[in-house]
């Protein structure tokens, strides 16, 4: 191969996929591809009435087959040549039912149209009730699975989703042998390595979602799997023990991926993770940095050596597992399950008469014009006028302590309230409910010198970024790679594939800095301080 080496880095994300090729030798991005899932775009397989988010898994075949040849046909001829790794992160938890051939049920004649043989979205909430009964099993069995979970497990977790498709669907549960993130099917389907026993499983995926553990011996057992339903603790047996972390090689490309891909064979494709915890790595996570990825949810990813955390167990929180971000690290998850999500909701409840108008294209305009009017008119709005409060807890609550129960809630309207007030208490309350992360993280010692804002909104909308600011009242630093999530997939395959040694020298030679940095105001962030004081007593939660 030419010694100037490429490497490919693509993130799944909730609506579209993007693949970026990247020049190893300085992290330059070279080109990149970004496209829609074209049924989950016509809202196929969903009912957000009852919290069912499904995607279709030819969705994903068919957007990696469109984003990775569209991003290499933009370089010169010659350039597949160079390619020497390929990484990929996706949401999560989005689990999907297999076949005893490693086959998602949906890719099967019989369950082609049937949504519980589909791709469980992570923001799927329907299996509330059966991450109950998880927590009160664990809370009384010999072990405590939810230990290293925060302590509280959630519905949008794997165990509970697929405990509600075996409970509601007799078909598909009577077909079903195992199961599979979609963050390792990936991986897998590229090298030709989907059988279900031998497939490589995320570290990341299985320790923050799937209660794996070294100190039981990996997932919980079966008799414990067995007690919520039989046939979980059946499928328990065609698991996995061990996992694997993001500097790991799954294989080559199959010569059939190689050709639909139009790369070489030799192509080294590296073990999955969750976006985030990419994004996290893309953006330069280290020791004392709090990195929060913005988009449609958040997610806030830090590291500890060991010695830090010690025995101490963060509670609440998604999740610390050993390696799930940077090997030799242990990794934190928290987040918010809706924080875009929210302002989007509110756009759309504004913009539901548009859909009457005959003039589609102008509908459409108008729409998408509802949140930048929003964003420029809140800001004008003094702090003194905050006097509506909101709770962000409308997709439910991930951390502090997940509770996906939970509604969001408006309290102080009156006449004189106007869109614009109620669009800056959602965006405040996103800001509230970040900040009771961070002083989570803070309750149980763990030190935070640095906070980084990566994705969409952090590039986007600097009133929502200042007044995250304002409310945390730490300096917030913005990561200039709008793609960070498929940035830190294209370092993890730098190092998949033998051009650096780890990933922190990856990350010190690719790693693109800070663009801006937002710092506090003294004055707004004390003003906060009683408007957050309400928020808590309005949820009445306990930090």
């Amino acid at each position: 191969m030419n010694k100037e080496k490429y490497v490919i880095g693509v993130d799944f994300g909730t609506d579209s996929a993007r693949a970026i090729v990247v020049n190893a030798a300085d992290g330059s991005i070279l080109s990149e591809s970004t496209q829609h899932y074209t049924r989950w775009m016509q809202n196929l397989y969903c009912d957000p009435a009852q919290n069912i988010f499904r995607q279709h898994p030819q969705d994903y075949v068919d957007v990696i087959k469109r984003i990775i040849p569209d991003a290499m046909q933009k370089l010169p001829h010659g350039s597949a040549n160079k390619v020497a790794g390929i990484s990929m992160d996706t949401t999560g938890s989005t689990p999907v039912l297999l076949d005893k051939a490693g086959t998602p049920l949906a890719l099967l004649d019989d369950f082609k149209d049937n949504p519980n043989a589909m791709f469980v979205l992570w923001k799927d909430h329907a299996a509330i009730e059966q991450a109950n009964r998880i927590n009160t099993l664990s809370k009384t069995w010999h072990t405590d699975y939810t230990k290293f979970s925060g302590g509280v497990y959630s519905s949008e977790w794997v165990w509970a989703k697929v405990l509600h498709i075996l409970e509601t669907d007799t078909k598909v549960a009577d077909a079903a042998y195992s199961w599979v993130e979609h963050c390792d099917w990936m991986p897998a389907l590229l090298c030709g390595k989907q059988h279900p026993e031998s497939m490589m499983r995320s570290r990341c995926a299985a320790g923050h979602k799937a209660m794996w553990h070294e100190q039981w011996n990996g997932l919980p057992d079966e008799e414990f799997l067995g007690n919520l339903n039989s046939g979980l603790g059946e499928m328990r047996k065609h698991l996995y023990t061990t996992t694997f972390t993001a500097d790991k090689v799954v294989g080559t490309l199959s010569q059939e991926w190689a050709k639909v891909l139009g790369l070489h064979k030799e192509v080294l494709v590296g073990a999955g993770a969750l976006d985030c915890h990419f994004g996290a790595v893309g953006a330069g996570i280290e020791p004392n940095q709090l990195v929060r990825v913005m988009g449609t949810s958040t997610c806030d990813i830090m590291i500890a050596p060991y010695e830090e955390l010690s025995d101490h167990i963060v509670k609440g929180i998604c999740g610390q597992v050993d390696g799930s971000v940077i090997p030799g690290f242990i990794g934190l998850e928290a987040g918010q399950s809706a924080f875009g999500d929210l302002y989007a909701w509110f756009r759309d409840m504004l913009s539901w008469p548009l859909q009457f108008l005959d003039n589609e294209k102008l509908a459409n305009e108008l729409k998408e014009k509802i949140l930048k009017e929003l964003n420029a008119a809140a800001e004008k709005i003094p702090i003194e006028e905050s006097s509506v409060i909101a709770l962000d807890w409308i997709n439910g609550r991930r951390t502090p302590d997940a509770d996906q129960e939970l509604k969001s809630h408006l309290s102080g309207i009156s006449m004189g309230t106007t869109a614009p007030h109620i669009y800056r208490a959602l965006v405040e309350s996103t800001a509230f409910g970040s900040r009771a992360i961070m002083e989570r993280f803070l309750e149980y010692g763990l030190k935070i010198n640095e906070v980084t804002g990566i994705g969409g909104i952090a590039n986007k909308s600097a009133f929502v970024m200042q007044t995250l600011s304002d409310v945390m009242n730490v300096p917030i630093r913005i990561s200039p790679v709008e793609q960070s999530c498929a940035f830190g997939a294209a370092m993890f395959a730098s190092v998949v594939s033998g051009i650096y040694p780890d990933i922190q020298k990856a990350q010190q030679t690719m790693g693109k800095g800070f663009s801006k940095t937002y710092f506090p105001d003294g004055k707004n962030a004390m003003k906060y301080n009683k408007l957050y004081k309400k928020y808590l007593d309005l949820g009445k939660i306990k930090i």
